[in-house]
């Protein structure tokens, strides 16, 4: 009696080795496919994988692998048809590669969000930011780790930002432009979910002008203590970003659970910003790809890919099958 592999898609080099340590400590056979080299027989009745666990990032363009965004999503599409169990299947995936549509999310859930446009050419910005509070974001619609946000204080400056065309929409020619609210204590809070529950949070206080918030990257502590680099993924830079476990109202918990399960990600985390001006929180990213926090067990009290990886047991060997 045997467990036949779990497929992990990835991407990154670097991202998900505690998840690998975690399978190969349990003694869990596990397949790497790469995301950026990966081909797929369309006519084939089967796989031979007991679960498909989809960690493809849309960031990937970033480090020059922009052709697997879009291969990923074929490839999810076939896994399901064919009937292979997926964890962050095709419709999480696809969220996550549209803020656009997630935004669209919360507005069918009645949950409060950034008052944003969206735009196709960047001379529709200006008009696009009519009424809206400056400073805006022009955020590229598929984005990943900060990347595609520029902010823009004054129309003025928003203007001939698009008059010099220094105004990009990213991979998909698709933007929002969405007002950038002053953050209350200087933090955004990262709830993380796992099986489309509560699983923790953490504040994040990011560098100022920066808008890369992965948490993997936070390399030092609330009182501003560096962290041991072994804690941090291999490629984290040395930020500033400070980070520091919290637990939101239960009101936000089940607002945060019901994105979740709506948008089918079993594995995410959402972010939300409370509004120095009017002290009312807002969901601004929906993101299916969860690195976790670096030093987990000291920040939030546990490890949370202990957690994903009974979580993947459980689907591999409940919804698989074990032959």
């Amino acid at each position: 009696m045997s467990l036949r592999p779990i497929a992990v898609l990835h991407e990154h080099p670097d991202w998900f080795r505690p998840l690998f340590a975690e399978l190969e400590r349990r003694g869990l056979p596990y397949e790497r496919l790469d995301a950026a080299a990966h081909a797929f027989d369309p006519s084939e009745p089967e796989l031979p994988y007991s679960l498909v666990f989809n960690r493809a990032s849309p960031s990937a363009y970033l480090r020059g692998h922009g052709h697997s965004i879009f291969s990923t999503l074929h490839w999810l599409h076939h896994v399901e048809r064919l009937g292979t169990p997926v964890v962050n299947g095709s419709a999480a995936y696809a969220l996550e590669l549209s803020k656009a549509t997630q935004l669209g999310l919360l507005s069918r859930l009645g949950l409060p969000f950034p008052t944003s446009r969206v735009i196709n050419n960047p001379v529709l910005a200006p008009e696009a930011a009519e009424g809206l509070r400056y400073p805006v974001l022009v955020k590229a619609n598929i984005g990943g780790s900060g990347a595609g946000i520029v902010r823009y204080d004054s129309p003025e400056a928003l203007r001939g930002a698009v008059a010099r065309g220094e105004v990009e929409l990213g991979v998909d020619g698709t933007a929002l432009v969405q007002e950038s609210a002053p953050l209350r204590d200087g933090r955004i809070t990262r709830v993380e979910t796992l099986g489309g529950k509560y699983l923790y949070a953490i504040n994040v206080y990011p560098a100022v002008g920066s808008f890369d918030l992965c948490p993997a990257d936070a390399c030092q502590t609330t009182n501003g203590v560096e962290l041991v680099r072994g804690a941090c993924a291999i490629d984290a830079p040395k930020t500033g970003m400070r980070v520091e476990g919290t637990r939101p109202s239960d009101e936000i918990i089940a607002q945060v659970e019901a994105i979740a399960q709506a948008a089918q990600i079993d594995v995410g985390g959402i972010e939300l910003l409370v509004d120095d001006r009017d002290g009312q929180h807002y969901f601004y990213d929906v993101n299916a790809l969860s690195n976790f926090v670096a030093d987990a067990p000291n920040v939030v009290g546990f490890d949370p890919w202990t957690n994903l990886v009974d979580y993947l047991e459980q689907r591999a060997g409940v919804l698989a099958g074990v032959r």
